[in-house]
Formats: structure tokens, C-alpha cells, sequence
């Protein structure tokens, strides 16, 4: 028996509220888990589509390379980005192609950045790439309270 999980690509109104709400003061760092397709799918954005087939993995350094200049102009930074696979600690069927941590300034930054019409323009490179993904903000916490 298969088991088949909801997959999630973009965030909802109602988990964009909730990160606002948070009211985190400062930097927040974005842990990005991706699973990549092995074969983009580039229908929702044929305009964007290489001339023969690519992996996803391709679609999403392309994502990368156009959304780069944006997010550096909006005061972020892509920190680290590094091949993934199984899970150490987790289910052993569970598996992330990608990592990725985004330092931005701040949530109103994130948001502006993830909002600006020219760096959306790439959008679909992402999603011909991601076949799964997970988003996690990250707020700073006081070590000294550990």
C-alpha cells in the first residue's frame, strides 16, 4: 500500500499572517528542505522552458541564479546550499535533494523581497524544480539563556 503525503510548494495567507504575528525583531533565516523533480516540469511556465528537457535540479540553479541580484538587493543572503538525502534522525523513506539557508534582514524585507514582481518573473523555474518543499523561519534565540 502506497502512502501519499499533501505536498506544499507556496505558503498560505494564513501561515504568512502567522510569521507577521510572530513579531520577530531582526534577522530570520529561512531553512528551505527541497525535493527536486528528476525531470523539470516547466507547464505552468512554457515561456520559461529550455529548449530540450533538464533535470530539476538545472530548473532550480536557474531559479537561484535569477533570484540571487534580488534577494542581495533586499538586504538577504543565500548562507548555505548543500546536497541533501536520507534522514539521520526522521523516517527512513524521507528524503531532501536540497538545504538551503537564506539570511534576510527581517520579515518585512523577506516579504517585500518574495513580493517584487521582477524577481517572481523566475518563479517558474522554481516551481518546474520542486517536486516537495518545506519553509522554516528561523528567529534568533539569546544562547545565553541555554
Amino acid at each position: 500500500m502506497t502512502v501519499s503525503f499533501p505536498v506544499y510548494l507556496e505558503p498560505t495567507q494564513a501561515a504568512g499572517r502567522d510569521l507577521f504575528l510572530r513579531g520577530i525583531e531582526g534577522p530570520v533565516v529561512m531553512l528551505n528542505l527541497l525535493r527536486l523533480r528528476t525531470v523539470a516540469d516547466y507547464s505552468a511556465s512554457p515561456e520559461l522552458a529550455p529548449a530540450e528537457p533538464i533535470s530539476g535540479a538545472a530548473a532550480f540553479d536557474r531559479y537561484i541564479a535569477h533570484t540571487r541580484p534580488f534577494l542581495a538587493a533586499s538586504g538577504g543572503e543565500v548562507l548555505f546550499l548543500g546536497a541533501g538525502g536520507g534522514l539521520l534522525i526522521g523516517p527512513p523513506d524521507e528524503r531532501w535533494d536540497l538545504a538551503m539557508l537564506v539570511r534576510q534582514s527581517g520579515v518585512a524585507a523577506f516579504m517585500a523581497f518574495a513580493d517584487d514582481p521582477a524577481c517572481m518573473a523566475g518563479i517558474g523555474h522554481r516551481t518546474a524544480a520542486v517536486e516537495d518543499s518545506r519553509l522554516l523561519p528561523l528567529a534568533p534565540r539569546d544562547a545565553s539563556q541555554v
